[in-house]
């Protein structure tokens, strides 16, 4: 059993910020919620999921290496178990992926999603030819481009193809004049990108953790092929891919909302862009200021200031929803063995290193232990995805899993939620 300082001492280290600040949460959100014991009881609880995740793998002792070591051997099974069920999926062409993605589909059960019109998007791709993707193919012009190539590989790749510079001043230019008009009802597509934009996807591949991206305005999930021959490669496509589909129903339904805003399209341009408002959580008069944060701030600095500053992230809800599907998909196939990822996203702690007295902070997250084996020549540990989910956490047992993320979509535009008295609402 912790006691509230011992709690709050616990769970500041692992989120590297000043016990004050957790003490200052805790504080407000007792006197707005009228909830206490917040702050031990998930000292308590990433106790217990610690404990159950050491005894389903076997592990005795808590030596940080040991348990890594073996965290990592039975993701490695996990992720052949489910190579196997997904028809081996090499990665490479569509159809090799065709099973993946249809049991990605069924388990994140996408719904219609409001997108631009592909007319439209054939539109801008004419008045802004993009000059990396014509000289590279050996084209003289966009209308050859357009005359031989798919639009929405096209669009796809870009993103990787142009430069930062480009995309910005000519979809700057590009999307000034959209109106709800430009947009339709679409289901989501995924595609994996031909063998021909391999060669062009390698300055993108260097630049991103992953082969997976999307096009938030059209509904579009891309795949960039490579060779699925590296342990942990099938749960992290698949896993990508989930989390993808969430996202894009999720700004899709944003994208609805405010069309019929008169500031659409400064509010369409911001979610394309993934602002991050330069507000600082904060406490006034009794209530808090809390920025929601729409992408992994660590990726780029890993001493951004919001991730110090209470805060939540929309990015988590949607992994949250891909690693629950991956459970669940285990519960329906239980020789998969993924059921134990299960309510670990948040989860974490500092072991000992060997004998000595050095401790280490380890992540439990599905998607931070996948990320480490597939980049493990590199030798990273990877914990934002851990440490952001934490900071939902926290917020989540003051608020409710639910209404955090209706408060996170009604706030959203604003880049910051104030909770005020929510005694009476939750």
């Amino acid at each position: 059993m912790y006691t509230k300082e011992e709690a709050i001492k616990k769970i500041s280290r692992i989120l590297r910020v000043k016990e004050d600040v957790l003490s200052d949460i805790e504080k407000t959100m007792v006197g707005l919620t009228g909830k206490t014991s917040v702050m031990e009881k998930i000292a308590q609880e990433n106790d217990a999921e610690i404990q159950r995740a050491l005894n389903h793998i076997g592990v005795r002792d808590h030596n940080a290496r040991d348990f890594f070591n073996a965290l990592v051997a039975y993701l490695k099974q996990s992720d052949w178990k489910l190579f196997k069920f997904l028809h081996e999926p090499l990665g490479s062409t569509s159809e090799s992926l065709r099973t993946l993605v249809n049991v990605a589909k069924e388990l994140a059960n996408p719904k219609s999603l409001f997108v631009l019109k592909m007319e439209k998007a054939y539109e801008i791709v004419k008045k802004n030819p993009p000059p990396n993707m014509i000289s590279g193919l050996g084209y003289g012009s966009v209308d050859e481009l357009l005359e031989h190539e798919d639009l929405v590989e096209i669009f796809c790749a870009m993103r990787f193809i142009e430069t930062n510079q480009w995309m910005h001043e000519n979809f700057e230019k590009a999307y000034a004049n959209l109106t709800k008009d430009d947009f339709e009802e679409r289901d989501v597509k995924i595609i994996v990108l031909r063998e021909k934009w391999m060669t062009l996807a390698e300055k993108f591949l260097k630049k991103k953790y992953h082969n997976v991206s999307h096009l938030k305005e059209l509904g579009i999930i891309f795949i960039i092929p490579i060779q699925i021959d590296t342990p942990g490669e099938t749960l992290r496509l698949f896993g990508l891919v989930l989390h993808y589909l969430h996202e894009v129903q999720f700004y899709s339904n944003l994208v609805k909302k405010y069309s019929t805003l008169p500031d659409f399209l400064n509010k369409l341009k911001s979610l394309l862009r993934g602002d991050v408002d330069a507000i600082l959580g904060k406490f006034e008069d009794g209530k808090i200021i809390l920025p929601i944060v729409q992408r992994y701030l660590a990726k780029d600095d890993p001493n951004d200031i919001h991730l110090v500053t209470p805060h939540v992230n929309s990015e988590t809800l949607h992994w949250d929803k891909a690693e629950n599907d991956i459970a669940r998909l285990s519960e329906r196939f239980e020789s998969l063995d993924l059921g134990m990822w299960k309510n670990l996203g948040w989860v974490g702690d500092y072991f000992k290193l060997d004998h000595n007295h050095e401790e280490e902070l380890l992540s439990f997250d599905l998607i931070d232990t996948v990320m480490y084996v597939v980049k493990a020549k590199e030798m990273i540990k990877y914990l934002y995805h851990h440490q952001e989910s934490l900071w939902n956490k926290i917020f989540e047992e003051y608020l409710g899993k639910e209404k955090l993320e209706e408060l996170i979509v009604e706030n959203f535009d604003k880049g910051y939620i104030k909770i005020s008295n929510l005694k009476s609402k939750i």
